[in-house]
């Protein structure tokens, strides 16, 4: 009896210290390396056999999750609960990027009231929220993120930065990656993707309503400054049942983003990490060595036959994927893909790889044979006069653009007489077939308004908010492409041209499409930024018409779009001019500023249309149209074929067809120069 006894009291004893460990283990956590870790991983994230902690790879665009399985209380609606908001976490990163000084996107603490991410999107969301969701006060999301691309559209200080998020990426507060060096008594900054471990400590005080956080090399001693402090209310923010843990992701550009050691207490101070517990961190990847030619190595013993052949196989090889490459392109480095690759990625430029033909080019579907990356390659003609040296550092810097409204250009390649063009890859294909098509589904109105907004913000990053004006020259539906959530992205910068701010364009012959060019073209021959807003004035015009600039509907009759909206203006019925695929389901107010906005953007005298910040005001509702008369509307005013004969240009496909009359036969591109 008394055996039994003791036998109970000491089940007793040990179910009492699981309960007492099971209870410290939801307070506080200590990891020093993550074999065995109670952790949740999705996306890519995995632990490697020597307990290191890989949040991303080098894929593209992906990301991947790692957070402490159990729910944390963080805050009760009972008056007498007793739990708290503070917190304090510290943990150590790498971040190796694929490129020397190039990486994508970073890493960021993150205290989630959910463990799915399904929904988010990679890049600059770094795996937490989308565009939809971003900045909605129900997703009750803290993060502190250590970025390491400057993304425009979350208003991103630099490149290299530390931010506190509440609810969306764009940080209430940030600060350039510094640390305060105890020996040396001053600031030091400190490279995020230096491939080095950096030891970060987070720290909230419910009482003070402070967040801190501090950062420094694994070797240094926490400092004795902060980087950032700012007062929050996280009882605001937070819920009752939370997940702590790390998200990460990667864009056109990818890096290896690693943890190799966790602290986390909930009711106190975090245990320091041991250092010398934690696992190796990974080396520094070299930077890529330029590739050499392969040489083929034939054994004199083979018989004659075979050396033959094989020599000849490899010269006909070598002439099939022959390209051009100067001494002056190594500067651009990644950005020039082998033609080989490409060749392969399309799998030979088949017909049935083909997305779409146009007067500048043809454009494939394409994945990547290294990466899997799915992308579009546009082939374009250019001659020796047009100066390609300067065309291919321009394609290089237009490369660098970033904004979510704007097709990713990839890349370049030279081949013979053809330039080859790589952009991002858009499920959705051109607007134009949306609009002007059977082939898709018609657009709602929402979704026009939308995608017009979207390409407005991604025109005024071209003119006013990147490091140099862009010039596009070319925007129309079937340059406007569709991603997988239906957002319109500009692309086809295969026209753009370049030039600083506070300098003037240099003249140029002309480029673009037929009922899109400014009227001050054919009498100067200048791109500006006001030509740009000219072509997008007749952008908004055929987005909420459904139909194109000019329209050939068989001899003699021809509709200009621009007279035909001012027709019915003069009826007083300017909403007859939508399009009759809507069946009247549009906002009124938002439909009548889109067609009157498009009127004073295709206005004859360039000083009378706005700028594109103007534009985005007006269309966001931050500023009221002005009063626009049937005397100050626009003169539909279109360079002819006549006039543009000595120019460089394409015509809408509608143009000519099923008209019985040749309209021009004017179809290269940049003869003549740029």
């Amino acid at each position: 009896m008394a055996d039994a006894v003791r036998l109970i009291l000491l089940i007793y004893f040990h179910l009492s210290i699981i309960s007492f460990n099971l209870a410290q283990d939801v307070d506080q956590f200590v990891y020093n390396g993550f074999l065995g870790a109670n952790l949740h991983l999705d996306g890519i994230a995995e632990i490697h056999p020597n307990g290191l902690l890989q949040l991303t790879n080098t894929s593209k665009q992906k990301m991947g999750h790692a957070f402490y399985r159990l729910p944390l209380k963080f805050s009760s609606n009972s008056a007498s609960s007793s739990e708290s908001m503070s917190f304090s976490t510290i943990f150590v990163f790498v971040m190796v990027p694929e490129m020397q000084n190039l990486s994508g996107h970073g890493i960021a603490f993150t205290i989630s009231p959910s463990l799915d991410f399904s929904l988010a999107v990679a890049s600059q969301y770094l795996g937490l929220l989308n565009t939809s969701n971003d900045g909605l006060s129900t997703n009750h999301i803290l993060a502190v993120e250590l970025d390491t691309i400057r993304s425009p559209d979350v208003q991103d200080a630099n490149e290299n930065h530390v931010g506190i998020d509440v609810n969306s990426l764009n940080s209430i507060e940030s600060a350039s990656a510094t640390y305060f060096s105890n020996t040396e008594g001053k600031n030091r900054s400190l490279n995020l993707v230096s491939g080095d471990p950096i030891q970060v400590w987070i720290d909230y005080n419910e009482t003070e309503t402070l967040l801190n956080v501090t950062l420094a090399p694994i070797s240094s001693p926490k400092p004795n400054q902060l980087l950032l402090s700012t007062s929050i209310n996280l009882s605001e923010i937070l819920l009752e049942s939370m997940y702590v843990g790390f998200s990460a992701a990667t864009g056109t550009l990818a890096s290896d983003h690693y943890i190799l050691g966790w602290s986390f207490n909930k009711a106190g101070r975090a245990q320091s990490l041991d250092i010398s517990k934690l696992p190796s961190p990974p080396p520094h990847r070299k930077a890529e060595k330029e590739p050499k030619v392969m040489i083929v190595v034939i054994l004199v013993a083979v018989m004659v036959v075979i050396v033959t052949i094989t020599v000849g196989t490899y010269i006909i090889r070598r002439k099939k994927y022959e390209e051009i490459c100067d001494d002056w392109e190594r500067e651009y480095g990644p950005q020039r893909f082998s033609y080989k690759n490409l060749y392969k990625a399309t799998k030979g430029f088949k017909d049935r790889e083909l997305l779409g033909a146009g007067g500048f080019g043809k454009v494939y579907r394409g994945v990547l044979p290294s990466s899997n990356l799915q992308v579009a390659v546009k082939k374009v003609s250019h001659d020796s006069k047009q100066g390609i040296k300067e065309f291919v550092a321009e394609i290089a810097s237009v490369g660098r653009l970033r904004h979510r409204n704007l097709v990713q250009l990839l890349g370049y390649c030279r081949r013979r007489e053809e330039l080859l063009l790589v952009y991002d890859y858009m499920p959705n294909g051109s607007l134009d077939k949306f609009l002007f098509t059977n082939e898709k589904p018609a657009l709602n109105w929402s979704q026009r308004f939308q995608i017009l907004k979207g390409v407005a913000s991604g025109l005024l990053y071209l003119h006013e908010e990147w490091e140099q004006v862009v010039l596009h020259r070319d925007i129309k539906a079937s340059n406007v492409l569709l991603d997988g959530g239906l957002n319109g992205r500009l692309g086809d910068f295969g026209l753009a041209r370049l030039y600083n701010h506070d300098s003037n364009p240099q003249t140029t012959h002309v480029v673009g499409t037929v009922g899109y060019l400014a009227p001050e073209l054919a009498r100067f021959g200048k791109a500006t930024t006001s030509t740009d807003v000219f072509a997008f004035g007749a952008f908004l015009l055929e987005v909420a018409c459904g139909r194109r600039p000019i329209e050939l509907l068989g001899l003699p009759e021809e509709v200009i779009l621009v007279d035909w909206v001012i027709e019915c203006w003069k009826r007083g019925a300017i909403l007859d001019a939508s399009d009759p695929r809507l069946e009247g389901n549009y906002v009124i107010e938002e439909m009548e500023l889109v067609l009157k906005l498009g009127l004073i953007c295709s206005h004859s005298v360039p000083t009378v249309r706005p700028s594109m910040r103007q534009v985005m005001q007006y269309l966001n509702g931050d500023a009221t149209l002005p009063d626009v008369t049937l005397e100050s509307a626009a003169i539909g005013t279109f360079i002819t074929c006549n006039e543009a004969s000595d120019f460089v240009m394409s015509f809408p496909s509608s143009v000519g067809k099923g008209s019985g009359r040749s309209f021009c036969s004017i179809d290269s591109i940049l003869t003549g120069g740029r």
